[in-house]
C-alpha cells in the first residue's frame, strides 16, 4: 500500500506540480492563473487577491503557493501586466501583500496563448469548473520563460531565452535553413560564456559586470541570474572577512538599476579587485542546464533545438486548426446569406402564406429552395428552413440585395485566402511569427552579453599575505604561532597553499597551513610545490656513505608520513634551486690521488620520492662546499624532468650498488686511512648540528 501511494504522489508531483509542459511551457499553476486571468478580462486591472481567489476553484492548494507564483510570472514580464510593488529580482525586495497590487493579462498572451475552440478542457480537482489541459501557445513559451522545479527524483532548470532569437529560430526552421544556436537571456543581464551550454545539456558561466571608476573604485552594474544585490553584497562582505579581497567600504545604491560600489584602500587597484571578485565572490557563478519537461503526459530530458523543433510543429497545427475552424465559419456564413437572399429574393415566404400546419410550411420552403440548390455549397437543413423562417417582415422589407451580394463576395474571398493559407502552411506561419516579432520584439531586447571568458582561478590570484611562524623550541607551526626568534622570518603563503615538513630522517609529511599544530623537531618546512625538485646530500650513519639525489614530492597524501631516504640515514644539505654544484672536501688522506668530490646535481638523473640516492662517497667528509647556488628552478629547462611518475615508482631502492663510484672509493678505505685521533679531530671540524630547524623558501 505504501509503495503504492508514493508511486502516486510522485506521479502527482512530477506531472501536476514541479515541471512544465513542453507545449505551452507553464506548470500547472500558472496555467490555471492564466486561464483565470484571461476569464475575467475586461482591459482593466484587477487585484491580485481576487484574482488568487478565482485560481483556487482550479488549483487545489493554497494561496500562498497561487501568489508567489503569480508574483514570479508576472515579474519575467512575458504574459501579464502588473501596477504596484511586485517585489525588485534585482535587490531581492518582496512584493507587496496581494490586496495592494493589480494585474491583468498581456496583449501577447491573449494573442498567442488562447483559443477556446481548440483547447482540450477537463474537470476541476472538484468537478466544478473546467480547466485546459494545455494552452495552445503559437510561441516557444517555455524557453522564452524558463523554468526550474524539484520533484520526486529528477529536477529541472531551464533558461530563460531571448524572445527575438527564439522567434527568428522557429523562422529558420520553417524556411528549411539550419537556425542559429540560441542562448540563455536573462532580465538581470551580466556577461555569459556558453562555450559549454551544448544545446542546454551543459552548462554556463555568468559574470556580474563590473566597471572600474578609476584606480580606487568599483562599481557592480549588473549581476548573475542566481543572486540578488542583497545576496552579492553578502558574499563580498564574507570574502573581506576572511581577507581574500581588500576593500574600504561598499555601499549598495541599487533600485530598478543595481549599483554597488566597492572603495578600494591604499595599495589595492580596482584591475586586481575585479578578479578577486569574480574568483572568491558571486560575482561569477556556474549554473547546469537541466532541460526536462512533460512531454506527451511522460517527463523527459530535451534539448533546446528539440524544444524549438516540437514548438514549431505545435505552431503548424495550432494555426491549421484554426484555420479549418475558420474555413467552417466562413462556409456556415456563406451559407446562411445566400439562402436568405434566395428566399427574400425569390419571394419564397409568399408560398408558405396559405399553409396551415408546421409540416406543410416547411415542406413549401424546401421546395422554393431546392430550385436555387446550384447556388449553395451543402444539403439544405430543417435548422437552416426553420432560421429562414424566424426572419421578421422587417427585415425582408428593408433587405439590401446589393450589399448581400457584396458581403458574400467577400466571404468568398476570405474563403480563398483561407485555403490558400492551408496549403502554404509554412509561409503562412512565417509570416505570423514575423508579425509577431514586429509588433512585441522592440519590448525584448537582449539583456545578457554573450562572451568568451577567461577562467579566473582562486588558486592563481591568491594574495599571498598569510604568515606562518615555527615555534623551533616548542616545535608548533601556524598562523597563531609565535616564532622562537624575534628576527625571525615568516614563511608567506597563500590559503592554498600546503606545507612541506621534512626532518633530518627524511620523514615527510605534507599539511595544511594550520592555525597552530605540534610537529615535533622539524629541520625543513618548505611550501609544496608538485613540480619543484629537490636535490639532496645525506649520509649513512651505520657505513658513513654519502649519497646524493634529485626527486620531487609530487602525489601525496595530506598528514600522511613518507620517508625520501632509508633508514639510519640523515639528511646533511638541501636545495631548491636548479644547477646546484657542491664539494664534498674529505678528511686529507695521502693515500688518495683526490681529497675533494664533485657533484653536480644536473649530472644526477631524477628520481621518485621514495628511491634511494646515487652514491657518492664511502670517506669520511670533512665539509660541503657549494660552488654553485644555481638559480631558482626552471621547469621549461629541465628535459630529464619528462620521465613519468609511473616509471619512477618503479624503481628498486637499493639499486645504490651499481650507481656511479668515484675514483678515490678504489684506492683505500676509511678504516685503513684515519687512526682515532684523527677522527675525533674530523668530528669536531664538521660537527652540524643536526637538530636545528630553519624555514627554506
Amino acid at each position: 500500500m505504501v509503495a503504492d501511494y508514493y508511486i502516486e504522489y510522485a506521479s502527482y508531483v512530477v506531472k501536476d506540480r514541479a515541471i512544465p509542459d513542453v507545449d505551452d511551457g507553464l506548470k500547472p499553476v500558472q496555467r490555471r492563473i492564466l486561464h483565470c486571468l484571461n476569464s475575467i478580462d475586461d482591459g482593466r486591472f484587477n487585484r491580485v487577491a481576487s484574482t488568487i481567489g478565482d485560481t483556487m476553484h482550479y488549483h487545489p492548494h493554497g494561496d500562498q503557493s497561487i501568489g508567489d507564483a503569480l508574483v514570479v510570472l508576472a515579474n519575467k514580464e512575458y504574459f501579464i501586466e502588473k501596477q504596484g510593488n511586485f517585489g525588485n529580482i534585482l535587490t531581492g525586495d518582496g512584493a507587496a501583500a496581494p490586496r495592494y497590487i493589480e494585474c491583468r493579462i498581456s496583449p501577447l498572451a491573449k494573442e498567442t496563448l488562447f483559443n477556446k475552440e481548440i483547447t482540450e478542457f477537463v474537470p476541476s480537482y472538484d468537478g466544478r469548473s473546467q480547466e485546459p489541459v494545455c494552452l495552445p501557445a503559437k510561441i516557444p513559451a517555455l524557453l522564452m520563460l524558463g523554468s526550474d522545479g524539484i520533484a520526486v527524483g529528477m529536477t529541472t532548470t531551464i533558461f530563460p531565452h531571448n524572445f527575438n532569437e527564439l522567434l527568428d529560430a522557429q523562422i529558420d526552421i520553417l524556411a528549411g535553413r539550419k537556425p542559429k544556436p540560441v542562448y540563455p537571456d536573462f532580465l538581470q543581464g551580466g556577461i555569459m560564456d556558453v562555450t559549454e551550454y551544448e544545446d542546454g545539456a551543459g552548462r554556463i558561466r555568468v559574470r556580474a559586470r563590473i566597471e572600474p571608476d578609476g584606480d580606487k573604485k568599483i562599481v557592480i552594474r549588473e549581476i548573475p541570474p542566481t543572486t540578488t544585490s542583497e545576496k552579492l553584497l553578502e558574499s563580498i562582505e564574507d570574502a573581506a572577512k576572511k581577507g581574500k579581497i581588500k576593500i574600504s567600504s561598499i555601499a549598495d545604491f541599487s533600485t530598478d538599476k543595481v549599483a554597488i560600489e566597492l572603495a578600494l584602500p591604499r595599495g589595492v587597484y580596482s584591475e586586481d579587485t575585479i578578479r578577486e571578485l569574480y574568483a572568491y565572490t558571486n560575482c561569477e557563478v556556474s549554473i547546469n542546464s537541466v532541460l526536462r519537461v512533460i512531454k506527451d503526459d511522460v517527463p523527459m530530458l530535451m534539448t533546446v533545438s528539440e524544444v524549438l523543433e516540437r514548438n514549431t510543429e505545435k505552431l503548424v497545427e495550432y494555426l491549421t486548426a484554426e484555420l479549418k475552424l475558420e474555413e467552417e465559419k466562413l462556409e456556415k456564413l456563406f451559407h446562411e446569406k445566400t439562402l436568405a437572399q434566395i428566399f427574400i429574393e425569390n419571394r419564397i415566404y409568399k408560398r408558405i402564406e396559405k399553409c396551415e400546419t408546421l409540416e406543410t410550411i416547411f415542406s413549401e420552403t424546401r421546395k422554393g429552395l431546392l430550385q436555387h440548390k446550384d447556388k449553395l455549397r451543402r444539403e439544405i437543413t430543417d435548422e437552416d428552413v426553420e432560421k429562414l423562417l424566424q426572419i421578421p417582415i422587417r427585415r425582408i422589407s428593408l433587405f439590401d440585395i446589393n450589399k448581400n451580394e457584396t458581403e458574400i463576395a467577400k466571404i468568398l474571398a476570405d474563403m480563398d485566402g483561407v485555403h490558400d493559407h492551408l496549403e502554404h502552411i509554412k509561409p503562412f506561419a512565417i509570416e505570423y511569427l514575423t508579425n509577431i516579432k514586429e509588433k512585441y520584439g522592440k519590448n525584448f531586447p537582449r539583456r545578457t552579453e554573450i562572451a568568451e571568458l577567461d577562467t579566473v582561478k582562486a588558486r592563481d590570484i591568491a594574495r599571498k599575505d598569510i604568515k606562518v611562524h615555527h615555534d623551533k623550541i616548542n616545535y608548533f607551526i601556524g598562523t597563531n604561532v609565535k616564532a622562537s626568534a624575534k628576527d625571525a622570518t615568516p614563511l608567506v603563503c597563500t590559503e592554498f597553499d600546503k606545507l612541506v615538513l621534512l626532518r633530518n630522517d627524511g620523514s615527510c609529511r605534507v599539511i595544511s597551513v594550520p592555525e597552530k599544530e605540534y610537529i615535533g623537531p622539524t629541520k625543513f618546512v618548505m611550501i609544496a610545490d608538485r613540480s619543484q625538485i629537490y636535490s639532496i646530500i645525506y649520509r649513512d650513519k651505520k657505513s658513513g656513505t654519502w649519497y646524493a639525489k634529485r626527486f620531487r614530492i609530487g602525489q601525496y597524501m595530506l598528514n600522511k608520513e613518507y620517508n625520501i631516504i632509508p633508514p639510519d640515514c640523515i639528511i646533511e644539505q638541501l636545495f631548491t634551486n636548479d644547477g646546484v654544484v657542491v664539494e664534498l672536501q674529505l678528511i686529507a688522506s695521502k693515500r688518495r690521488s683526490t681529497n675533494a668530490v664533485r657533484v653536480d646535481f644536473k649530472d644526477i638523473a631524477l628520481r621518485s620520492r621514495d628511491a634511494r640516492g646515487i652514491r657518492v662517497t664511502v670517506y669520511q667528509v670533512a665539509n660541503v662546499v657549494v660552488l654553485n647556488k644555481g638559480s631558482k628552478f626552471d621547469e621549461s629547462s629541465q628535459e630529464e624532468e619528462d620521465t613519468s611518475e609511473d616509471a619512477q615508482q618503479q624503481e628498486d631502492p637499493q639499486q645504490d650498488q651499481a650507481e656511479a663510484t668515484t675514483p678515490e672509493q678504489e684506492e683505500a678505505t676509511p678504516e685503513q686511512e684515519e687512526t682515532p685521533p684523527e677522527q675525533e679531530k674530523r668530528k669536531l671540524k664538521r660537527r652540524i648540528d643536526e637538530d636545528k630547524p630553519f624555514f627554506l623558501e
